[in-house]
């Protein structure tokens, strides 16, 4: 059994672990084929795009597990995660990655609720009178 390469990706609430392997392009989330996973075009793009970047499109297996957040959330963990495991991989990808920058965690989340407010800003509505 040849070696396979982890990593772990993150967007907003979403964790990714990816297990990578050489292989014949097939990728797999939560023991499905990923079309079936994300019956959305451009989440399937996300999910390909480190391998288009890299232009070694059906050279590797992908095997994820992903967990929490919606499905963009989940595209765009999985998204880091193989880029992150492609790196590992070979470190000569790592340049090509980082300048499409596939190699950058999105630290964006959703801002906390604040006492004293309806959401994150939102006052309750004011009455003059």
């Amino acid at each position: 059994m040849e070696k396979q390469k982890n990593a772990v990706g993150r967007r907003k609430e979403a964790v990714a672990r990816v297990y990578l392997s050489k292989g014949t392009g097939a990728i797999t989330v939560n023991e499905k084929e990923y079309k079936a996973y994300f019956p959305i075009m451009y989440l399937q793009n996300q999910v390909e795009l480190p391998f288009k970047t890299i232009e070694a499109t059906e050279s590797y297996n992908v095997v994820v597990t992903v967990a929490g957040g919606g499905q963009k959330g989940q595209a765009e963990a999985i998204k880091l995660g193989i880029a992150r495991a492609l790196c590992e991989e070979n470190p000569e990808f790592r340049p090509t990655l980082k300048h499409a920058g596939l190699m950058t965690r999105d630290s964006r989340s959703v801002e906390r609720k604040k006492f004293g407010k309806r959401k994150a800003r939102r006052s309750f509505q004011f009455s003059k009178r």
